[in-house]
């Protein structure tokens, strides 16, 4: 058994992949992505659902059997259910798939489907389609359960970005500037 998993085919949303960013003033930035892992993949799933096990089992072990609850936070949410944090439902994006949110305060591996290195900060996008290596970890501090690891991303394919994107073909809709060949006057 592994605490890390290799998921198939996932979507990205959120992604803080080559910046860390600190989610509250004060907290430690971190690299981050949310995982859409669609429901028929009963492949990932099944590896996720065994890696929490081994997690939860090992901190259990290391920190004693009182260090986590029997029904631990669980890193893995319905898609189509509400947000644990705000009890609002998930995005339209979420439907059908499980959700995972992953961090780390280390720089993830970011490779595209033939594992070259991407150094491109607009080639991975939420609504992109990869795979994602994660790892599982027991934690209690303010809360108790069992978290969800950043290590590495591989882009696999484009998709429909998530919120609003803009191009340069907004601009043509004939708008004609009525100052035209004036200077703008600091």
């Amino acid at each position: 058994m592994s605490t890390k998993v290799v998921t198939g085919k996932v979507r990205l949303s959120y992604c803080q992949l080559f910046e860390p960013k600190a989610v509250n003033d004060g907290d430690t930035p971190k690299y981050s992505v949310t995982l859409l892992i669609p429901k028929n993949d009963t492949a990932t799933v099944q590896k996720i659902r065994a890696a929490i096990k081994e997690a939860a089992d090992a901190f259990r072990k290391k920190n004693g059997a009182q260090a986590l609850p029997a029904q631990p936070i669980d890193p893995i949410h319905d898609g189509d259910g509400v947000k644990p944090s705000s009890g609002e439902p998930y995005g339209p994006e979420c439907k059908g798939c499980y959700v995972i949110a992953t961090s780390s305060t280390q720089k993830p591996v970011v490779v595209d489907a033939f594992k070259n290195d991407v150094t491109d900060p607009a080639e991975v996008y939420s609504g992109c389609y990869g795979r994602a290596s994660i790892n599982f970890y027991g934690y209690n501090n303010r809360k108790k359960g069992v978290g969800c690891g950043l290590l590495a991303i591989q882009k696999l394919s484009d998709g429909e970005p998530f919120g609003t994107v803009g191009s340069a073909d907004d601009f043509d809709d004939g708008y004609t500037d009525p100052d035209a060949g004036d200077e703008f006057l600091g």
